[in-house]
């Protein structure tokens, strides 16, 4: 008999099952701001696998097995964070700092370095260890770094730099 029908049953449950989030290799710094979000969703998804988990019988499997694996991986996350004091220089980026920088045409932009699993584009907030996380953390005021982008290297220089 062929393997690939042994495994054919155990192949289908498997497929019911949601894909494990990753876990970064990164250290979890988080800004304190960041422990609480992430305080406050590990409790929002306690409270809704409480409820699932209520339900027996009724309950969404597939919406209990995605909040049981969202659960693991913010617990992890929980666990392995790292708060880094408040950023207090207007001197030099920290995890925490708003910075504003200013790329070769004069454009001007503004974020404010954060924890990976806090960083949001949309709102500014950019993971630390990103590339421009990285071009940026340590950084003093008036400094031109190299911000290596996938679509090309380029040279930005910090212009403003307020605490958390």
């Amino acid at each position: 008999m062929s393997r690939a029908f042994v495994n054919e049953d155990q192949a289908a449950a498997q497929a019911d099952q949601p894909v494990e989030r990753q876990i970064s290799a990164q250290p979890n710094y988080v800004t304190p701001q960041g422990l609480s979000e992430l305080q406050a969703r590990v409790a929002h998804l306690q409270s809704r696998h409480a409820e699932q988990s209520m339900l027996g019988e009724q309950a969404d499997q597939q919406l209990l097995a995605d909040i049981e694996r969202d659960l693991r991986y913010f617990n992890q996350r929980l666990q392995s964070a790292q708060v880094v004091p408040q950023a207090t220089s207007r001197t030099k980026v920290q995890i925490g700092s708003r910075v504003v920088f200013a790329d070769e045409h004069g454009s001007e932009q503004a974020v404010q370095l954060v924890g990976e699993d806090q960083a949001d584009v949309a709102k500014g907030l950019i993971n630390w260890g990103s590339p421009l996380g990285r071009a940026l953390l340590g950084s003093q005021l008036g400094d031109e770094v190299l911000w290596q982008r996938p679509a090309g290297n380029q040279l930005i220089e910090v212009i403003r730099i307020d605490p958390a």
